[in-house]
């Protein structure tokens, strides 16, 4: 039998290699698969911008799925806990709806996407929700606000009920 888990609390479920990961009132973490390169992040406002579902071509190739679940982070509220140096990254603009550059940080050991830094928005951050270590806030505070690129949503995705929607990038 399957055991229930209090999402409203913080839940850190047997994923990935980094065990000393943590969640706080107004702060948690964000780590790759093998551990190697972690984040710490802002819960709340005004760190914290905003959060959403994004349908876009470049979201699904770099993700490898149909779509990508997001928060965006002020970078003064951004802390590299550890790995800073071992981030590989890749920038292009060719396929970026707005044309500006956006760079994407890869932990270089495990491959996982941790972040991209968009040109369209100077001084923040685009974090991968999946890469929050206490799953509770993947339901509560980081649970996505918007949708965009709803024009390009995959038919058997219906979206994220209740979040406002972009036929493109708000």
């Amino acid at each position: 039998m399957a055991t229930t888990v209090d999402k409203s609390k913080p839940y850190f479920p047997l994923a990935g290699s980094a065990m000393d990961d943590w969640s706080k009132e107004d702060s948690a973490t964000a780590t790759c698969f093998c551990g190697a390169v972690q984040l710490a992040f802002p819960t709340s406002g005004p760190g914290l911008v905003n959060s959403f579902v994004c349908n876009c071509s470049d979201c699904r190739k770099i993700t490898a799925s149909m779509f990508a679940s997001n928060f965006t982070v002020d970078d003064k509220y951004l802390t590299h806990v550890r790995g800073r140096d071992n981030l590989k990254t890749f920038a292009q603009k060719k396929t970026v709806a707005s044309g500006k550059l956006m760079t994407n940080y890869f932990c270089g050991t495990c491959g996982t996407l941790l972040y991209r830094v968009p040109e369209r928005f100077p001084g923040t951050s685009i974090l991968r929700i999946g890469t929050v270590d206490d799953f509770s806030l993947h339901e509560t505070k980081l649970r996505p606000q918007m949708e965009h690129f709803t024009k390009d949503r995959v038919s058997w995705f219906t979206g994220v009920e209740g979040a406002d929607k972009y036929e493109t990038s708000p």
